[in-house]
C-alpha cells in the first residue's frame, strides 16, 4: 500500500490513515529530511522488533526516535543545559542526538549505555505524522544489510521489500545522505557519524 501524501502540505486524510496503521502495529518507510526512513510507533514492540527484521540489524544497534521539537525531546531524554544550547540550534534538521534515555523509551529501543538517539526532522510528513500519533516514530535508514545503497524513491523501496513492510508513504524522491549523528551525553559534542547536517555549525557550542 502506497499513500502520495504532498511533501510540504500532507493531506490531513492521508497522514489520519497512516497513524491508524501505525495504531495497528504496521511498519512503514516514508521520507525525512535526510533519506527515506523505515519506522513504526514506538509503543508497539511487536513493530519495532519488525522493523529489526526487515532492517536486518542487529539489535545491539539501537533504533532513534523522530520528536517533534525540543520540549517533546524533553520528556524522552534527560537534556543538560549545554545539550540544549546546542541543539536548540541545530533543530529541526538533520541531526541525530545520542542523550540519556528517560523511563518512557521502551528498553528495545535503549543502548546498554541506557541512551537513545533522537532526531527533530524538518520535513512536513513525519512532522504531521508524529502530533497525529502523539509521541514519537521510530527511525532507521532505509538501507538493509547488503544493499549497497540507499533507495530514494517509494517505487524502489516498493519493489525492494514487497509485503515485509504494510504501506509507503511516497513524498517524491528522498535523500542520499544520511543524518549527522552527534553524542551530547557529555561535557561536549562528540561527533559520532558525519552526514547531512554540518559539523562547522557546531562552532558556537564548542
Amino acid at each position: 500500500m502506497i499513500f502520495r501524501i504532498h511533501p510540504i502540505n500532507p493531506q490531513e486524510r492521508l497522514i489520519q490513515r497512516a497513524v491508524e496503521e501505525l495504531q495497528a502495529g504496521s511498519i512503514m518507510a516514508y521520507p525525512t529530511d535526510t533519506v527515506y526512513g523505515l519506522g513504526c510507533d514506538m509503543m508497539s514492540k511487536r513493530a519495532v522488533e519488525r522493523v529489526y527484521q526487515v532492517k536486518r540489524m542487529e539489535k545491539s544497534k539501537p533504533l532513534a526516535l523522530l520528536c517533534a521539537d525540543l520540549s517533546h525531546i524533553s520528556e524522552y531524554a534527560r537534556v543538560s543545559d549545554f545539550a540544549y544550547r546546542v541543539m536548540k540550534h541545530l533543530v529541526p534538521g538533520p541531526y541525530t542526538f545520542v542523550l540519556p534515555a528517560t523511563r518512557l523509551v521502551p528498553t528495545i529501543l535503549e543502548s546498554r549505555r541506557r541512551t537513545v538517539g533522537i532526531r527533530v526532522p524538518s520535513h512536513p510528513v513525519p512532522q504531521s505524522l508524529i502530533r497525529t500519533l502523539g509521541h514519537p516514530i521510530v527511525s532507521t535508514s532505509c538501507d538493509p544489510a547488503g544493499v549497497d545503497e540507499i533507495m530514494i524513491d517509494a517505487e524502489e523501496i516498493d519493489g525492494f521489500f514487497g509485503n515485509q513492510l504494510d504501506f509507503i508513504i511516497d513524498s517524491g524522491p528522498g535523500g542520499l545522505v544520511p543524518s549527522t549523528v552527534l553524542d551530547l551525553t557529555g561535557p561536549e559534542v562528540v561527533i559520532v557519524r558525519e552526514g547531512k547536517g554540518p559539523t562547522d555549525a557546531l562552532g558556537f557550542a564548542v
